[in-house]
C-alpha cells in the first residue's frame, strides 16, 4: 500500500478559496503544471520562493508514492513589457540593448536559473518546454479558437474576444473579478489600438519589420501570445484536464486567468482541477525592487558581495528560512530572520546528526509513530511545512534529553525516528545535509571573527601594520573583510 492511500492530503484551490481533499485525475498519477521564468534577467529570490514551494510539493507528492509529471516551461519569447499586449518582447529589448542574438540571452540565463536552482537542492521537473520550441501548438490552439467565434483577426494580429467568451462561460472567476465591473472601470481604447475591448488579449501578435523574434503564420509573419503558450505546453504533456496548476500570487491576473480563458474556448471545459499560488517575499518590510535598490540576488547572499547582509549565507540556510513560512503566506526576507533561521537549521541538523549514534535502551519515552503521524497531518494540511518545522524541534528537544541520558528510547523506535527525519528533512523540505562541512563553516566563522576583534584591538591601538597584516593574510587565503557601519563582515572566494 502506498502512503498516499493511508493519508489524506488536502489542497487550497485557488479557484474555489477552500481547502478540498485532493483527489487525482487518475489513481496514483499526478499532473502538474507550474509557469516557469522569463529568461532576460537573473532569477531573483522571488521566483526562487515560488519555485521552491512547488519543489517542496512535488517533493512530498512523490514521497507519498505518486507518479508525478511534473511540467515546468521556460518563456523564451512572447513576453512583453506590458500586460496590455504593449511594449517590447523582454528578450528581444535585452538583445537589442547589448546587440546581441536573443537565443544568446535565453542561453544565459536559462544556465543562470538551472545554477541557482541547483544550488538550492531543487529536484529537476519531469518535462521543462520552451514556448519557442511550441509554435506549432500555438498556432493549431489559435485556428481553433478562432473557428470557434472566440477570437477575431486584425492586421496579421489575432486577439481572443473577452466578451464574447464571457457570453457563454465567465471570465474572472479564478481573481473574483467580474467583467462588467473591468469593462466600467477602464478607460477607452487609444485610437490606434485594433482591439474591440480593452479586456481583449493576443493570442498572436504581428511582428513589426524591428522585430527579433518572428515566425510565420496564417495571418503573416509574428510571435505568440505570452497567454496562449503556457496552455499550449501545459495540455500538451498532461491533457486537456490536469490536478495541478501552479505559479505566483502575481500571475493570477492576467496571465492564468487568460489560460483558463483560452483552454475552455478551445476545449470546452476546465484545464484544471486544483490552482495553487505561492506568495510573495518582501525584504525588510517592503516590495523587493531593483529600481529602489531593496533587492538582492541569490548568488549575493552565498557570497556575501552585499551592502544588506552582515555575511554570507548558505543555500541550505536560506531554503531553511523560506520553508519555516506557509507558501500562502507573504515572507520578509532580513538579516536578523536569516541569522535566527542559520541558527535552527544548525540546531537541526547538529540533533540529527547526534541521533545516529544515540544508544538505544529496551524502552521509549517518546511516543515515535504518535510524532510522525503529527508530521504527516502537518502536511497533508495543504503542505504546512512551518508546522511540521515545529514537529521537527519537538523531536529535536527529545534527542538531546536522550543524548543527555534523561530520556530512553529503544532500537526500533531510533530507527524509526531516524528514518521519519530523514524523510521530511532531506526528501520533503529538501534540505541538504553536509554534517563535516557545517561543522568546518562554524569553525572558520568562529576564527575569522576572533581575527577580527584582534585587527579592531590593533587598530584601536593604532597598530596598524598588525591590523593589515591580519586583513592581507586573510586576503591571500580568499576571505575578504569588509569594513562597514554594522562593523566588520567576511566573504570566502
Amino acid at each position: 500500500m502506498q502512503l498516499y492511500q493511508e493519508q489524506t492530503l488536502k489542497i487550497t484551490n485557488s479557484l474555489t478559496g477552500k481547502k478540498e481533499i485532493f483527489k487525482p485525475i487518475n489513481e496514483g498519477h499526478v499532473g502538474m503544471y507550474v509557469c516557469g521564468p522569463t529568461v532576460y534577467s537573473n532569477v531573483h529570490l522571488g521566483n526562487c520562493r515560488t519555485f521552491m514551494s512547488f519543489d517542496m510539493i512535488f517533493r512530498y507528492l512523490r514521497h507519498l508514492g505518486y507518479k508525478v509529471r511534473y511540467v515546468r516551461n521556460i518563456t523564451d519569447a512572447g513576453h512583453l513589457e506590458d500586460d496590455a499586449d504593449t511594449g517590447e518582447d523582454k528578450i528581444a529589448k535585452k538583445a537589442r540593448l547589448e546587440k546581441i542574438e536573443p537565443m544568446e540571452v535565453v542561453q544565459r540565463y536559462t544556465v543562470d536559473f538551472h545554477y541557482i536552482l541547483d544550488q538550492f537542492n531543487f529536484l529537476p521537473p519531469s518535462i521543462e518546454p520552451t514556448a519557442t520550441g511550441h509554435i506549432i501548438e500555438q498556432l493549431a490552439i489559435i485556428k481553433d479558437i478562432l473557428e470557434k467565434g472566440y477570437a477575431y483577426e486584425v492586421n496579421g494580429s489575432v486577439y481572443f474576444d473577452v466578451k464574447k467568451f464571457n457570453e457563454q462561460y465567465e471570465y474572472g472567476k479564478l481573481s473574483g473579478r467580474k467583467l462588467e465591473d473591468m469593462i466600467a472601470n477602464t478607460r477607452e481604447l487609444a485610437a490606434q489600438s485594433e482591439k474591440k475591448n480593452p479586456q481583449d488579449f493576443a493570442l498572436w501578435k504581428k511582428a513589426e519589420p524591428q522585430h527579433i523574434m518572428r515566425w510565420p503564420s496564417p495571418w503573416g509573419d509574428g510571435f505568440p501570445g505570452w497567454h496562449l503558450e503556457c496552455t499550449a505546453m501545459s495540455t500538451k504533456y498532461l491533457g486537456e484536464t490536469f490536478d495541478i496548476h501552479g505559479g505566483g500570487m502575481d500571475l493570477k491576473f492576467p496571465h492564468h486567468e487568460c489560460e483558463i480563458a483560452q483552454a475552455e474556448a478551445s476545449n470546452g471545459h476546465s484545464p484544471v482541477n486544483y490552482w495553487m499560488h505561492a506568495n510573495m517575499l518582501t525584504m525588510n518590510g517592503k516590495k523587493m525592487a531593483k529600481s529602489t535598490g531593496n533587492n538582492i540576488l541569490p548568488g549575493e547572499m552565498f557570497s556575501g558581495e552585499n551592502d544588506i547582509l552582515s555575511k554570507p549565507f548558505t543555500p541550505p540556510v536560506v531554503r531553511f528560512f523560506m520553508m519555516q513560512a506557509h507558501y500562502t503566506s507573504i515572507l520578509d526576507l532580513s538579516n536578523d530572520a536569516l541569522l535566527a533561521s542559520e541558527k535552527g537549521y544548525h540546531r537541526l541538523m547538529d540533533a540529527f546528526d547526534n541521533l545516529k549514534d544515540l544508544e538505544p535502551g529496551e524502552t521509549s519515552d517518546f511516543d515515535i509513530r504518535e510524532w510522525r503521524q503529527k508530521c504527516y497531518d502537518a502536511m497533508n494540511d495543504d503542505f504546512n511545512t512551518p508546522i511540521l518545522i515545529a514537529h521537527l524541534f519537538e523531536a529535536v528537544k527529545h534527542i538531546n534529553l536522550i543524548k543527555e541520558g534523561k530520556e530512553k528510547i529503544s532500537a526500533p523506535d531510533k530507527a524509526l525516528l531516524l528514518k521519519t527525519m530523514t524523510d521530511f528533512i532531506c526528501d520533503v523540505l529538501g534540505l541538504e545535509h553536509k554534517s563535516e562541512s557545517n561543522h568546518d563553516t562554524n569553525k572558520l566563522q568562529g576564527v575569522v571573527e576572533l581575527l577580527i576583534q584582534l585587527r579592531n584591538e590593533a587598530r584601536s591601538n593604532k597598530d596598524f601594520a598588525t591590523s593589515d597584516k591580519i586583513r592581507d593574510q586573510l586576503a591571500a587565503m580568499g576571505i575578504q573583510l569588509k569594513d562597514g557601519k554594522e562593523g566588520t563582515t567576511f566573504s570566502v572566494s
